[in-house]
């Protein structure tokens, strides 16, 4: 089944029940039963925003999700079922807090988890911002009850609490960040059991994340991501001509360097913005290979 038809197929189905899961199958949970916490504005009908004048990546349309106001975590399981407990990443897509990357940064991402034996969260989070908010908050508080319900439901799933990370992409990189430095105490009034579990992912993968520096040329990140040394170890991958600026990457990574957070750090001189997993020239491209060494040298992946 192609990717536009299992993405459309997961958006139709929000699943409200949590049963056990198969290899391979998808299951689309709705985050908010009974409505995601300050959402009463009306928005407009959710679909597929991408039109002839947007451009291609790597020779190939993107789905640029936009008017999302139920959000969904969808959960995509490796072919075969590992012997033991197993990794899982929440994958967040970018595109600007506006709209949703959904295959680029979503579904091509979780089926490469998968094949490296990973399950993976797809977050459908709630754009474009909401009047009043900041641009981050809405999603923050999917990611925070996303990753919450995963961790919930590890033994079930067949997954280790102790190895749910996360991994996002521009918009979805900073909130990667901000859910990696928001943690203790949840941004919503605590709903049911679910919100007992942590919502700390184990470790965090960011790719060409934006929005993480303050203004100005002083290495310093923006208010909200308040770093710590409890906060997560973290991958980041970036380039030099990427338009967001490299800034981000280098001052986030910087800050877990003070923190004694262990960070690695690569950066590229060309490849731009917004390429996901898609294959090009650019040596920026092998990332994915790069994250998945990474994984194994810190223990989230057997050897």
């Amino acid at each position: 089944m192609n990717f536009i038809l299992r993405l459309r197929f997961a958006f139709l189905i929000p699943f409200l029940t949590m049963p056990l899961l198969q290899a391979g199958e998808l299951k689309p949970i709705l985050l908010w039963p009974k409505g995601a916490p300050g959402d009463h504005e009306p928005v407009a009908e959710e679909k597929d925003t991408t039109s002839e004048r947007d451009g291609l990546v790597a020779g190939r349309r993107v789905i640029r999700l936009g008017n999302v106001t139920k959000p969904t975590v969808t959960l995509y399981t490796p072919s075969s079922t590992p012997s033991k407990a197993g990794p899982a990443v929440l994958v967040c897509p970018g595109g600007a807090y506006h709209i949703l990357a959904m295959d680029l940064e979503g579904t091509e991402v979780c089926e490469w988890l998968n094949s490296i034996g990973i399950t993976a969260g797809l977050l459908k989070y709630r754009v474009p911002p909401r009047a009043g908010q900041a641009d981050y908050v809405a999603p923050l508080q999917d990611a925070q009850r996303a990753l919450s319900l995963i961790r919930q439901h590890a033994k079930e799933w067949n997954l280790d609490p102790k190895h749910i990370g996360v991994l996002g992409f521009s918009a979805g990189g900073h909130l990667s960040a901000s859910l990696s430095t928001n943690n203790e105490k949840r941004s919503y009034e605590s709903m049911d059991e679910a919100d007992s579990s942590s919502c700390r992912p184990d470790f965090t993968v960011l790719v060409y994340p934006a929005y993480l520096s303050a203004k100005g040329d002083n290495h310093l990140l923006r208010k909200e991501l308040k770093v710590t040394a409890n906060t997560p170890p973290a991958f980041i991958v970036q380039t030099q001509d990427d338009g967001v600026g490299v800034n981000n990457s280098i001052d986030y990574y910087i800050a877990l360097t003070q923190a004694q957070v262990p960070a690695e750090l690569h950066l590229y001189p060309s490849g731009g913005h917004g390429y996901g997993l898609r294959k090009s020239e650019k040596p920026v491209t092998q990332w994915p290979g790069q994250v998945e060494r990474w994984l194994r040298e810190v223990g989230i992946l057997g050897k």
